[in-house]
């Protein structure tokens, strides 16, 4: 089984990390090409620039094969910019121009929602399935999750707000789980996709 890594722009290396050093040798793969996508079973989306991520996803002719793999049931999971990515629907950002997104996420977010890059902080989060300590939730620019359709349900808290959502195999984090050095997350999302603990 094979796993990506959108490696367009963004927290690239740290996902490739984080999933890497759950599998075996060759598993993880950086994703930049259409023809890429076929041999793959899993997919991380990086947090990053959301504007940014979508118009190089346009640029490699990769939006489109992967929104069909989407549509079919393609388990991804997405942070910070990935969830923008994802989500249903895009709430007004007053920092400038929000990009396109998959809407197979059923959530309302809005980009940038708890501040600039000098208002980033850590918080302890509270995932689904995670046992243990709480998880060093990290959150930088972060989109906020406004609302949550019935086709989704959370998975993941900061104290009472839903920082975390998942829908069927779609999962989408308002923090960035691949800049800690705790790998439950991944584990935890890959072990849901049917890779081996």
């Amino acid at each position: 089984m094979k796993v990506g890594v959108l490696a367009l722009q963004g927290d690239v290396p740290e996902h490739l990390r984080s999933a890497g050093g759950l599998l075996p040798e060759g598993s993880v793969v950086a994703l930049r090409r259409p023809e890429q996508l076929a041999d793959l079973d899993v997919l991380f989306l990086p947090g990053g620039e959301s504007t940014t991520i979508a118009r190089l996803l346009h640029g490699a002719n990769l939006w489109t094969p992967l929104a069909q793999r989407l549509r079919e049931g393609f388990p991804v999971l997405g942070t910070c910019a990935g969830l923008i990515l994802l989500a249903r629907e895009i709430a007004p950002s007053p920092f400038g121009q929000d990009p396109p997104s998959f809407e197979v996420l059923d959530v309302r977010v809005r980009r940038n929602d708890y501040g600039s890059q000098r208002e980033s902080f850590e918080a302890p989060v509270v995932v689904d399935g995670v046992t243990g300590r709480p998880f060093p939730g990290i959150f930088i620019r972060s989109p906020r999750i406004l609302s949550v359709g019935p086709n989704a349900h959370p998975v993941a808290w900061r104290g009472e707000e839903i920082v975390g959502v998942r829908s069927g195999n779609v999962w989408g984090l308002a923090f960035h789980p691949e800049l800690s050095d705790d790998p439950r997350v991944h584990r935890r999302f890959l072990e849901e996709s049917g890779f081996p603990p």
